[in-house]
């Protein structure tokens, strides 16, 4: 009876995702659509749970912010060509999902 109450319990806390864990969520299946790997998943990640909003009052940054941050990021890490390309639509592509 016990045992049975523990795992009627433990249903109830994974059913409750907080806004942090819906947004690793997303994130993560963002990522897994892009075939995102290694570095590449790594940088985008991060990204995208900075970049996401919390809670429906906060607004995402416009195309135009994105763009300049996601620009700045890049420069910032030094990437050309495609490692460029490829890290700027997984960045960009966190305001348009």
């Amino acid at each position: 009876m016990s045992n049975c109450l523990k795992n009627s319990a433990a249903a109830k806390v994974e059913k409750s995702v907080n806004p942090q864990q819906q947004k690793m969520k997303d994130c993560n299946a963002q990522a897994a659509s892009q075939s995102l790997s290694g570095d590449a998943r790594k940088t985008f990640m991060g990204n995208c749970l900075k970049n996401s909003p919390t809670t429906p009052d906060e607004k995402p940054m416009t195309q135009q912010q994105k763009m300049k941050d996601c620009n700045a990021q890049a420069t910032n890490q030094s990437l050309s060509g495609d490692a460029r390309r490829t890290f700027m639509s997984g960045c960009l592509k966190t305001v348009t999902d």
